[in-house]
């Protein structure tokens, strides 16, 4: 199980290269990622401004894991 290690906050998003999954552009429903230090940035393609979902690589594993089953 994921540990309580999540973080919502600002980010100064100028110097943030975010990817968006090639899968799910179609579909207009991406979340998009990006490599922030030794963290991994998720947020909501639509809603940029709604927040940004900070994961240690660990945090981000689980979470690839828990979606794929």
């Amino acid at each position: 199980m994921m540990e309580e290690r999540v973080k919502m906050k600002p980010l100064d998003e100028t110097r943030v290269h975010w990817r968006t999954a090639s899968y799910s552009a179609a579909q207009g429903n991406c979340v998009q990622t990006a490599r922030i230090g030794h963290q991994i940035a998720l947020r909501d393609s639509k809603n940029p401004s709604a927040g940004v979902l900070l994961l240690t690589p660990a945090d981000f594993h689980a979470l690839l894991v828990q979606i794929k089953d």
